[in-house]
């Protein structure tokens, strides 16, 4: 009998348990649920589950695709104590071990099947018997504990009691343990507000919790210092839900913090009021405005332009009733879903167009903005465009920067990171790089300097109609003290023309320049460029200065850095001045047929 005939014959009458929210108990382990599984998804569940998959096809081939992997692990080898070649940690490994067993241990607990479960015992005792976890980066023990925490919850009742004291012990010493002096001292992630607070904390609460009845103590300790903790990560969502780490750590630092609160709330019975948190509830929309027509991400900071599945779009429609941020994730994860995927399976959502979801939005917790021509058309405008501060965690010197889609294909890029085993890559060398500094960005160089790290760029304006929709960012801080002011404006126009406009006030001559970084092919004829991919167009006319052309410049890096030789760099270049400087450049997809805007100064945007 197949896996999957096998949950249809199990699929039973039951409810689904929601999980009351309480103030925090004054010994927070008071409401602690007995026995196991207890974390992310109580048995009581597990009937609405098998339902889903017999009703709904997505489920069935999301289940159909896990057994396949599963099957495929059962002939693999365990996880291995071996650092990774360029920097020397055991995240890979971390990683590997929680995806074979949440995989295996969830689809135990759906079908029964016994060898997913015993395969997973192995992985478990395996990495149990590692002298360590990676005591040098705690991301690799956080998500270690993760992993073997699960397993050790959802498979309790098929270990024997042996198993469950080595893979016990596992968790407390190479896990929670390793934890206690960063928390004692307040030093540390503990203390920080982007991805490793939620990865860490998450990781050793979900370690607690499972071992919570056999250790009190110490689990008491650590829940309560996570509870405190992950308040500084999650204040960084309000007060609507952007991220500033970039789409990768969003989704990064969003993963653990639901994981952190999907695992408190069925074993504690409270949410500790953090879903409250201003910020917290928008902010799977936040992901949904970042993922442009063509699929990809607006990859600011060290991101990628692709586009990850991320199960917990699926927690955020059900806890926040949000069924659009299920179906963004449907469409999204189709052939890449997660155990998660299968576990917080929500069948409800339409398209954002469906949903009347506003075209444009700003963030202004990161000061970033989205314009978009229209939802659900792969050929629409997008347009992503950052302010934002250089301090950020993962932060590039990128202030004014901006990526363009349209006619479905990328014109403006992102280069995104580069290799992090790199010398000082997050030290005092990192903004030497190619792809973290100002040049290798769509934005405004002066004398070929970088911008300054710890500026800030506000976005002091935002107004969207179907006429003309834009934002405007002081970029005054980026170049000071360079300039007296500096403000660049992006304006999305009819849905169709893209006007960037920069208006500065140097006060001693500086040289300037204007750079787009692209992998289209250019053609030159003074203020004009006609860029191409294959037989589809797009131009971009200099409407000021009057006298600048464009030239194309390489976007080659040093020998040791990531090259990307596909990507020119489509530049103006002022020569030194001072004194007040205006460029104004019109970008239209799809050819030169419209007549270009009339320049109208930034300060009169608003008025019009």
């Amino acid at each position: 009998m197949s896996l999957r005939c096998a949950i249809f014959m199990l699929v039973l009458l039951g409810p689904v348990i929601h999980h009351a929210v309480a103030e925090p108990p004054r010994d927070v382990l008071d409401t602690l649920r007995a026995g196991h599984p207890r974390l992310f998804v109580l048995d009581d569940e597990l009937p609405r589950i098998r339902q889903a998959i017999r009703d709904q096809p997505l489920a069935e081939r999301w289940l159909a695709t896990l057994q396949d992997k599963a099957e495929a692990m059962l002939d693999e080898p365990p996880v291995e104590h071996v650092f990774a070649t360029v920097r020397p940690r055991l995240l890979d490994k971390s990683r590997l071990a929680l995806k074979r067993i949440s995989t295996l241990a969830g689809l135990y607990r759906l079908s029964g099947d016994k060898r997913f479960a015993e395969r997973a015992r192995k992985e478990m005792l395996a990495v149990a018997a590692f002298e360590d976890w990676g005591p040098r980066y705690f991301l690799d023990i956080a998500e270690m504990t993760t992993a073997v925490a699960i397993g050790y919850d959802w498979l309790f009742d098929e270990l024997s009691d042996d198993d469950r004291a080595v893979i016990r012990t596992a968790i407390i010493e190479k896990g929670l343990k390793q934890s206690l002096p960063l928390y004692d001292r307040q030093k540390g992630w503990p203390m920080v507000s982007h991805n490793w607070n939620q990865v860490c904390n998450g990781g050793m609460t979900i370690g607690a919790l499972a071992i919570a009845d056999e250790e009190p103590a110490l689990a008491a300790k650590i829940i309560t210092a996570g509870r405190d903790s992950i308040v500084r990560a999650m204040r960084t969502f309000a007060p609507d839900g952007g991220w500033p780490e970039g789409p990768g750590y969003w989704n990064y630092a969003t993963r653990y913090n639901v994981f952190y609160l999907a695992a408190i709330e069925p074993a504690l019975g409270t949410d500790f009021d953090l879903k409250k948190m201003p910020g917290f509830a928008q902010t799977g929309l936040f992901r949904i405005y970042n993922t442009t027509p063509t699929g990809r991400q607006f990859n600011y900071a060290d991101g990628h332009d692709y586009t990850n599945p991320a199960a917990q779009m699926f927690w955020f429609a059900r806890t926040f009733n949000q069924p659009i941020c299920a179906g963004y994730e449907r469409d999204l994860a189709e052939h890449r879903p997660s155990i998660f995927h299968l576990l917080w399976f929500d069948e409800r959502g339409r398209s954002p167009r469906d949903d009347d979801l506003p075209l444009s939005a700003v963030y202004h917790n990161i000061d970033v903005a989205f314009l978009r021509s229209a939802w659900n058309d792969p050929d629409a405008v997008f347009i992503g465009f950052k302010g934002g501060d250089n301090a950020a965690n993962h932060s590039h010197l990128d202030l004014g920067t901006f990526v363009l889609d349209a006619l479905g294909h990328r014109w403006a890029l992102d280069l995104g990171p580069d290799d992090y085993g790199l010398p000082g890559y997050f030290g005092k060398q990192r903004y030497s790089y190619y792809r973290t500094s100002t040049r290798s960005h769509n934005t405004i160089t002066l004398d070929g300097a970088n911008q300054n790290r710890r500026a800030a760029a506000p976005l002091i304006a935002f107004e969207t109609s179907p006429q003309r929709s834009f934002a405007i960012a002081d970029l005054t801080e980026a170049y000071a003290p360079k300039v007296t002011s500096a403000r660049r404006g992006m304006a999305l126009l009819n849905r169709q023309q893209v006007l960037v406009q920069d208006e500065l006030d140097i006060k001693s001559p500086a040289a300037l320049r204007w750079n787009f970084m692209t992998e289209a092919g250019i053609e030159l004829d003074g203020a004009t460029a006609t860029l191409s991919h294959g037989d589809v167009k797009l131009t971009a006319r200099i409407l000021s200065p009057a006298d600048a052309r464009f030239e194309v410049l390489s976007a080659a890096a040093p020998a040791q850095e990531r090259q990307q030789p596909q990507v020119r760099n489509l530049s103006i270049s002022l020569p030194a001045a001072a004194g007040k400087i205006r460029i104004v450049v019109v970008l239209t997809p799809g050819g030169d047929g419209a007549d270009p805007p009339a320049i109208q100064p930034l300060d009169t945007w608003s008025k019009q």
